[in-house]
Order: structure tokens, then C-alpha cells, then sequence
């Protein structure tokens, strides 16, 4: 028996889908929520659903076929990367950080790193890192023309250039070696205010020159997009910025005598990802767009088979949000953005050991880091896979939109007479600094919630410990480097040296009322809510407050118990000494102070109750 081919099909078997009837029935479930009314017309539905990044970008509740993006794999606009065939790590460069001050302990620790599972070294040099001097030693039995270096050594890029280049030509492998410089005034410039040379004798243009005429396996400049990243910056205003660094240096460059295909080939990028990974993937697959967007304007579009002018992408795991509370969680964090970066199409891929920001990493978090990626390449197959975000309709009109915004931020800078102007000017500070003041709104509110940090922290834990990092010198024209945890564990950091001071912790006492089955889910949001803060939190009816040693209270129960049994309770509580009372809920009631709730702003809350207990700034 022949079955006939529609037959064999599982959506045949279901009515066509519509648009409205799906409106209709999210509309019934709004509705009871009270988001909608009967009112409501269906064609705001969706809007109700659909909330914005920091870049204006939105993020819908629905896609469909009509939001895919047009393009093929391994040509312009290069939204979709062609990994190289074959098995192992040929689907990115594993690229390994290295700024551990001594020399002898950086060499030893990047050859187990290339020993085990890193393919290229990304190598910090002067503040932090070895000294610019102590290159050779650094590198010796490093296998240059096996393994790609990239320099990373600021102010002192030239001299690192030179005592590089010099190396490999001792070697004898001119021709073989490949990495990168490092070269990037402009990046140099955003962090510290400090200016560096493009144009003249040591400027980057010079060793663009020099590595295009006699090392062609090394790219003299590296576009560092992290310094808006880290500054609180969303992400297309990280590659708005990238964009105009960019298109500065391709000026540059071929003003030095290079053509356009040889300035192209001298950049990489190199951005940040993080835990939310579709913002990541997208991030990554708009900046190929734009970047082919810019060969376009310049003239550089026809066939280009070898991908010259394709921008190469180097992918770090966010620095912003790793935390110094509960490590552990960092680990997470980074498996998630390594696997952002790789779906994303990232030519080269570094995963920050969890324990970066305890000081100087050791050897375990290192082996974390490397085979984080080698279980994403080997394990889960990511690299064998052509663009695997591609026909995600999500993924696609996200990287669209980022693309879009970051064009538009873009020519906004070159409005401005470009990214160094735009520095100068406070335009690009002022811009992040606004960006940041909204997602530090939402962390503080917990909206954007940091696990470990802000939501269910651990005050017992036992931080390891690590020797310390050096710290580049501040510069007080650069800008500013934020942290995604810095508001909630510099509370923590009171509760600490309390604690340290006094031998115990800051305390809120939660009184509950009724059973425990009315009052536990609020009285455990609060609990979760002080401890963010470093305050020990202890649990008893409201006779109890007296006996507990703490000043603060924090009354939990249901709506309905609030309104039979709160006054009375506030009043035995203040009656026992607390200074403050707070409810966790909303509701006015005679003798409560001020309110918990979801939503509410927990470190005001925090830095007041710390206050209330005594605790010193």
C-alpha cells in the first residue's frame, strides 16, 4: 500500500497556523495575568511581550520565515562561517591568555598550555605581564611557526613588535610564523586617554607595512572592542566602536602604500561574549555583516574567494560579568559564551579561567578554560556543523537589528570626525555611561540576576585563594571598567570586614506569620534578598525578636495574614527594639518602615539595612 506524500507529513495532519489565532489565545492567558484587558487589541499583543536590549534592539515573542536574512556560507555578508573539513580542533583557534608576571612561570605555563589542548598563545606583556624584555626567554621552545602568538603589550606595543619580529627572524621563520602584533592606538586610547601613532615611525600603519612586506603570516593590528564591553557598553555600541576602529586604520593603511586587500589583512577583531548567548551569536555574526558592509563602501566587493576582507574575529568571554563570589559560577558563565562564540562563527576563541578575577589563575582553571572548548569542538561537535545558528528566525532578525544599530551608532561616530575625536569629546564615554546606569538599574532590581551573587549566595563559602594579578596603572582619562557584581560584593565586602571586626555577621531577623506553608515562599525571598548583602538572616515568630540579638526586622506572610496580623506584629517588634521593620510584599500598615518585594531596588535596600545594623561603610 502506497501512502500518499502529504500524508506522511506532520503539520499536514493540523489546521494551517495563523498569526491572529495565536495572538488571540496568548491574549487569554494575558489577560488573566492582567497585562491585557478584553480591550486589548490583538495587533499590541505581541508588543506586550517584546522588550528591548540596552541598544534599542528587540527581542519578540514570535518569529516566522519572513525574518530570515538572505546569504550563503562562506561569502559576503558572511553571516555564515565554513568551518575547515576535518577533525579535532580545526574549527577554531583555541586561544590561551597569558599574563603571569615571571618570566620563567609564563613560559612554563604556556607550553602545558599548547601541550594540552590551546592551538595559539595570546601573550600580555608589561603591565600586566612579563617584561617587554624578557621575550626571548619568554618564548623559548614556543614553536612560533606552529603555534600563532598575538602580543598584547599596550604602550609598549613597538618595543614588543620589534623584539618579535626580531625573534622570528633569528629563527629563521619569516615566512612561517603567524599571529598577531596587537597593534591598537585607538584601543589604547579608550582605556587609558593615553594617545598612540597610527601614521609615522612606530605607529601601527608602519607595522602593518612591515608585516604585509616581509612576515605575511602575522596581522599587525588587533581591534580591541572589549574596552567598551567593559565599560558598561551594550553590544552595538561595542561593535559600532569596533567598526570605526576599523575604518580608522584601513585609512591609515593604505595611506602608508597598502592596498585595500592588504589593509584588510592586516585587522582582527577581537569582542566580547557572554552568558546571554543569542545576544553573543548575534553579535558575532553582525559584525561579519558590517565588516562586509565596509569593504562594500570602500570599493572592495566583487569576488573575493579567499576572504581577505572578511573580518576576522577574535571572541573572549566577558570580563564584565565573571564575579569574585562564588567562582565556581564563572565556569558556567563561560561554557555558555564559549559556545555562543563558536555558533557565532568566532575564528578564535578565549574562555577566561573562573578564578580571573581572584588573581593570577591557576594551573586546574587553566585546564577548565582549554577543555571547556575541547568538549565543545571534540564532544559536542559545534565546529562540524556550517553555521549552526543559520535559520534560527530569532537569531536572524537579531542580527540584523544589532547590525542595524551598531551602523547607526557607527556613523554617529564618524559624524563626530571619528573614533579618536569621539573619545576626545566624551561622546563615546557619555554614550556608555548611559547604557550602564540602565543595566545597572536592572541588576540592582534583579532583574538582570547574577547567580551566587545576587541570587542565592553562599555566606559560608571559602573563596580560594591565588596570588595576585598585577594591575595595569589607572589613567584617568581612559574609560572606566565596570564589573556586573562590583555593587552587590562591595555590600558583601562590609558584611565581611564586619564580620572580621565584630566575629559575626550582620543579622535581619524575618518574623513569619502563620503556617509555615503561607509564609515560607516569602520568607525565603527575603532571606535570598539580605544574604546578596552579607546579612545573616534568622526565622521565629515576632516573640522571638528579642532573643535573636538582631535590630532589623523583616515580616513574611501572605497577603491575607498581612492584613489580619501586621500592625500588631510591627508593634511587638518595635516594642523589642527593632529600629526598622520591613514587609515583604506591599501594603500600607501602621509601624512598618518600608518594603521587600520583586522588583524593589535590593541594594538600596541592602546599603540601608547595613546601615541600620551599624555596619561601616
Amino acid at each position: 500500500m502506497t501512502v500518499p506524500p502529504e500524508e506522511l507529513e506532520l503539520a499536514a495532519a493540523f489546521p494551517p497556523a495563523e498569526r491572529d489565532r495565536w495572538r488571540e489565545l496568548v491574549k487569554g492567558v494575558l489577560r488573566k495575568s492582567g497585562a491585557a484587558s478584553e480591550d486589548t487589541p490583538l495587533d499590541e499583543i505581541e508588543g506586550l511581550l517584546t522588550r528591548e536590549s540596552y541598544d534599542g534592539v528587540s527581542a519578540a515573542p514570535l518569529y516566522t520565515r519572513d525574518d530570515t536574512v538572505p546569504g550563503r556560507p562562506g561569502l559576503a555578508p558572511y553571516l555564515r562561517t565554513v568551518r575547515p573539513e576535518g577533525e579535532g580542533l580545526a574549527g577554531w583557534d583555541v586561544r590561551q591568555r597569558q599574563v603571569h608576571p615571571d618570566p620563567a612561570a609564563a613560559r612554563e605555563a604556556i607550553l602545558a598550555d599548547l601541550e594540552n589542548g590551546a592551538t595559539s598563545v595570546w601573550l600580555g606583556l608589561g603591565e600586566p605581564g612579563p617584561p617587554v624584555e624578557s621575550l626571548p626567554e619568554v618564548l623559548r621552545g614556543v614553536h612560533l611557526d606552529l603555534a600563532p602568538l598575538v602580543l598584547d603589550a599596550g604602550a609598549r606595543t613597538a618595543e614588543a613588535a620589534e623584539a618579535l619580529l626580531r625573534l622570528i627572524t633569528e629563527r629563521g621563520q619569516a615566512a612561517e610564523a603567524t599571529g598577531g602584533l596587537g597593534a591598537d592606538p585607538l584601543g589604547l586610547r579608550a582605556r587609558t586617554g593615553e594617545p598612540a601613532p597610527i601614521e609615522g615611525p612606530g605607529g601601527a600603519a608602519e607595522l602593518a607595512v612591515r608585516c604585509a612586506r616581509e612576515f605575511p603570516g602575522l596581522r599587525a593590528i588587533t581591534i580591541d572592542a572589549t574596552a567598551y564591553h567593559d565599560a558598561g557598553g551594550g553590544d552595538a555600541e561595542e561593535l559600532g566602536a569596533a567598526v570605526a576602529a576599523g575604518v580608522a586604520y584601513l585609512r591609515a593603511l593604505t595611506a602608508a602604500g597598502l592596498g585595500l586587500d592588504e589593509a584588510f589583512g592586516q585587522l582582527e577583531f577581537r569582542l566580547a561574549v557572554n552568558a546571554d548567548q543569542f545576544s553573543s551569536i548575534a553579535k558575532l555574526r553582525a559584525a561579519r555583516r558590517l565588516w562586509a558592509r565596509v569593504a562594500e563602501v570602500c570599493g572592495a566587493g566583487g569576488d573575493d574567494a579567499a576572504g581577505r576582507r572578511a573580518a576576522r574575529l577574535h571572541a573572549v568571554t566577558s570580563s564584565a560579568m565573571m564575579t569574585r563570589r562564588d567562582p565556581w559560577v564563572n565556569m558556567l558563565r563561560t561554557t555558555v559564551a564559549a559556545f555562543a562564540a563558536g555558533v557565532g562563527g568566532a575564528d578564535a576563541v578565549t574562555v577566561q579561567p573562573f578564578d580571573v578575577r581572584l588573581g593570577l589563575p591557576d594551573d586546574f582553571a587553566r585546564r577548565i578554560a582549554r577543555n571547556t572548548q575541547t568538549l565543545l569542538l571534540e564532544e559536542s561537535s559545534l565546529a562540524r556543523v556550517v553555521d549552526p545558528a543559520g535559520g534560527s528566525w530569532y537569531v536572524e532578525r537579531l542580527t540584523e537589528e544589532t547590525a542595524q544599530a551598531a551602523w547607526a551608532w557607527f556613523t554617529e561616530i564618524e559624524k563626530a570626525g571619528g573614533l579618536a575625536a569621539a573619545l576626545d569629546s566624551g561622546l563615546v564615554a557619555g554614550r556608555l555611561a548611559a547604557t550602564w546606569e540602565r543595566r545597572r538599574k536592572d541588576l540592582a532590581r534583579r532583574k538582570a540576576p547574577l547567580t551566587g551573587v545576587s541570587e542565592f549566595p553562599d555566606l559560608a563559602e571559602k573563596l580560594p585563594e591565588r596570588a595576585p594579578a598585577p594591575e595595569p596603572a589607572p589613567a584617568g582619562g581612559g574609560l572606566p571598567v565596570v564589573r556586573y557584581a562590583q555593587d552587590f560584593e562591595a555590600l558583601r565586602d562590609r558584611s565581611d570586614a564586619h564580620a572580621e571586626a565584630t566575629g559575626a555577621r550582620p543579622k535581619v531577623y524575618l518574623a513569619t506569620l502563620g503556617p509555615i506553608a503561607v509564609h515560607t515562599a516569602r520568607a525565603s525571598f527575603a532571606a535570598n534578598l539580605f544574604q546578596a548583602g552579607g546579612i545573616e538572616t534568622v526565622s521565629g515568630d515576632p516573640e522571638g525578636f528579642a532573643a535573636s540579638g538582631a535590630t532589623v526586622a523583616c515580616l513574611c506572610s501572605s497577603d491575607k495574614l498581612y492584613g489580619e496580623q501586621a500592625e500588631d506584629a510591627a508593634r511587638t517588634l518595635k516594642e523589642s527594639g527593632a529600629v526598622k521593620v520591613w514587609l515583604a510584599g506591599k501594603g500600607t500598615f501602621e509601624g512598618v518602615d518600608a518594603h521587600v518585594f520583586a522588583g524593589c531596588d535590593a541594594v538600596a535596600v541592602l546599603e540601608t539595612t547595613l546601615d541600620d545594623l551599624g555596619v561601616n561603610r
